[in-house]
């Protein structure tokens, strides 16, 4: 496992996506074999650890504090703020309240620090440069160590790095997403000198290749978001399997999956983007990890380019409630 950095904090160059261990794209896992699925992930070489306050909402986090606690100092753990915990999904980011979550974050990750503290979506209510002094102001004191944005335009990924350096921001980036490559999104990093975290890196599930055509008709919407979104209805499946079918015929001549060329693939864009594919399953967690190992060519990366671009992604990434929370100043 090699290293990669995120602005001025380093990680493993492959993290992992907690998210799901407590439900989201399913029930929720038995505490002590969501623990084991973290462990091993550590045992295995990564060090990047992602969660949030609103998984769960906070189960996520006492699970990931209790997971990594005896390596603490082994590990980068991110989580977030922003959210409303009240059931309305609806978000709040006022300086009073970061200051007030923080602490209840550290007392559920077990820790004196929180590595990197992203700010959830960005919340008009709230100029980003009093979102950016308040986390400065933890910075200050020890709390937090590094600044990000989860789902930020470039105009505030800008504001916010004027006020206190971006160490991260993260969005949904893959094979089958990449609106991050022509909203400016990706230049500001590169021009910043700001690391990416591809959340989604395996299209929430749908580029591993293994989930059925009527995923959605099994689903719960109380357990799993897929349920609304319209990248896994039955007809948009069907229409993004020539996605598949080419990841697979590639990934044969490789030796490998799907899912570990789709995140090869997204390592391969820029020496500082650290994705955070997740899982609930030891097997697939592996299979993600294996991908460190596949190299792709820049007669590969060509190859890759020309099959997408004569495929079309169907399908949205969420439902219109949460894309009217993303990339908004």
């Amino acid at each position: 496992m090699g290293a990669r950095k995120l602005g001025g904090l380093q990680v493993s160059e492959l993290g992992f996506g907690c998210m799901s261990i407590s439900g989201n794209y399913g029930p929720a896992m038995d505490k002590a074999q969501g623990i084991r699925v973290i462990r091993d992930a550590f045992e295995r070489g990564i060090t990047f650890f992602d969660t949030a306050e609103v998984y769960g909402p906070y189960a996520n986090e006492e699970l990931v504090g209790e997971a990594l606690a005896p390596v603490r100092d082994q590990v980068t753990i991110a989580t977030k703020f922003g959210f409303k915990i009240d059931g309305t999904n609806g978000l709040d980011s006022r300086p009073e309240r970061i200051r007030r979550v923080v602490e209840e974050s550290l007392k559920r990750l077990k820790t004196d620090r929180i590595d990197l503290y992203y700010q959830h979506r960005v919340d008009l209510t709230v100029p980003i440069e009093d979102v950016a002094g308040t986390i400065k102001d933890l910075i200050e004191q020890g709390k937090v160590l590094h600044f990000g944005l989860s789902e930020p335009s470039a105009r505030t990924i800008r504001r916010a790095h004027t006020v206190q350096p971006v160490a991260a921001i993260q969005t949904e980036y893959s094979l089958m997403e990449r609106s991050v490559e022509r909203n400016g999104v990706l230049q500001a990093c590169e021009e910043l000198g700001i690391g990416f975290v591809p959340w989604g890196p395996l299209g929430q599930g749908f580029l591993a290749g293994k989930l059925p055509l009527d995923l959605q008709a099994g689903l719960d919407g109380t357990q799993d978001l897929r349920k609304t979104f319209t990248r896994f209805s039955r007809e948009v499946m069907q229409a993004n399997q020539p996605i598949l079918d080419f990841l697979k015929t590639f990934g044969e001549r490789k030796g490998a999956t799907r899912a570990q060329i789709a995140l090869a693939w997204l390592a391969a864009q820029k020496p500082w983007i650290v994705s955070i594919p997740g899982t609930t399953k030891l097997d697939h967690s592996r299979e993600n990890l294996s991908s460190i190992n596949v190299n792709l060519t820049p007669k590969d990366l060509q190859e890759i380019e020309a099959a997408l671009a004569v495929l079309t992604a169907h399908g949205g990434r969420m439902d219109a409630k949460q894309m009217d929370q993303i990339g908004k100043d």
